[in-house]
């Protein structure tokens, strides 16, 4: 898929004289069509009370990000970066614990933990979860971190030893092990995941950690051939395997205790809710693409107690336990990081993820 060059533009400076370099989202020329993502040169920002402003190191491409460029995901602002670590570049008056060059991992959604949503266990669902976003957004040099983030406890300071590009997964692993407490996985669980990429082997790897085994589906043989070198118990590819049946051959005719759909696509969530065996599970992980409809006999859902779980974003508990499995673990996971790209070349880091070849594709200055 096309998306087009990244061009150079110039927006109003906020503060501070030194330039920067940024990937934003900007409107088209003419006023007309979706946002365009655009290499734009501005002020280093400087931090206002309680504020942080960061120097970026490392920030993942999130499949997320590649749907707002598309114009498919408006749940949240017209931000993209938000899997960003680096070092503190400057403090705003009254922060504490935090210093300048400490390397940090600062959360772009912070909810605010009191409201009805909030104490409710549904935190991402608070409305100002999605209000919040760094600034101008991960895909830059620099960028300042709102007051709310970090006095909300958004920020996580980085082990020393803890490398950036680890770093940045924090984020998105954050969202599987939010996911992965709402499944309730068990050690004995047999689990589909459909969707080889970056999240979906993000999600397989915590399940292996948890005890369970993996089957795996995807319509790219390279990223099955990843997913089978990251020891998956089976691969199998919807294009030439019916995977429902595979997936009971492989479980004595039950099928699979939960499916974890990390695909946006609807065939991946009928294939999961095809292949979980009565009682079973399936957690829809992935954006599904806007305007899905499901063609599915609601009869077959109740008769077979069947449940769809949905799983949004992580919280501030999500991301520190993340922390804990990537300082421990975090050997599994580092080969996740297949491709790397400077910010002058954001469309070519575009283009590989879209590939399905490339697995974890960051950004770096």
């Amino acid at each position: 898929m096309k998306f087009g060059p990244v061009g150079l533009i110039s927006p109003s400076p906020r503060r501070g004289k030194r330039k920067l370099k940024s990937v934003v989202l900007v409107p088209p020329d003419n006023g007309e069509g979706r946002m365009a993502a655009k290499l734009v040169e501005g002020p280093v920002p400087t931090p206002g009370p309680g504020e942080l402003v960061v120097k970026m190191e490392v920030c993942g491409l999130c499949g997320t990000d590649l749907e707002k460029i598309r114009g498919g995901y408006t749940a949240s602002l017209p931000v993209i970066g938000h899997e960003a670590v680096g070092r503190v570049h400057g403090v705003g008056e009254g922060v504490v614990g935090i210093k300048e060059k400490d390397a940090v991992f600062p959360h772009h959604h912070v909810p605010c933990y009191e409201c009805y949503t909030c104490r409710h266990g549904n935190e991402t669902m608070c409305d100002k979860y999605r209000s919040t976003s760094l600034v101008p957004g991960g895909f830059s040099e620099f960028f300042l971190v709102p007051r709310w983030n970090v006095s909300k406890g958004g920020v996580l300071r980085l082990p020393e030893e803890m490398s950036f590009e680890l770093g940045s997964l924090i984020e998105p692993l954050g969202c599987c092990v939010r996911a992965m407490r709402h499944c309730q996985v068990k050690p004995t669980d047999t689990v589909l995941v459909a969707g080889a990429g970056p999240a979906g082997m993000m999600n397989a790897l915590l399940l292996k950690l948890l005890g369970a085994r993996v089957l795996m589906s995807d319509i790219s043989d390279a990223r099955l051939e990843f997913a089978e070198r990251s020891g998956v118990s089976l691969a199998l590819n919807p294009s030439r395997d019916d995977v429902p049946t595979k997936v009971q051959a492989e479980t004595d005719g039950r099928g699979a205790d939960l499916a974890v759909v990390a695909s946006g696509s609807k065939e991946a969530i009928l294939q999961g809710l095809r292949s979980v065996r009565k009682g079973g599970r399936v957690c829809l992980f992935g954006i599904p693409y806007k305007g899905s409809v499901l063609d599915y006999d609601i009869s077959s859902l109740y008769n077979s107690e069947e449940s769809i779980i949905t799983s949004y974003g992580a919280t501030e508990e999500d991301t520190r336990e993340a922390l804990q499995v990537l300082s421990g673990r975090g050997r599994e996971f580092a080969g996740l990081v297949t491709h790397r790209f400077p910010l002058s070349q954001f469309d070519a880091a575009l283009e590989a993820a879209a590939a399905a070849k490339a697995m974890k594709v960051i950004l770096t200055p």
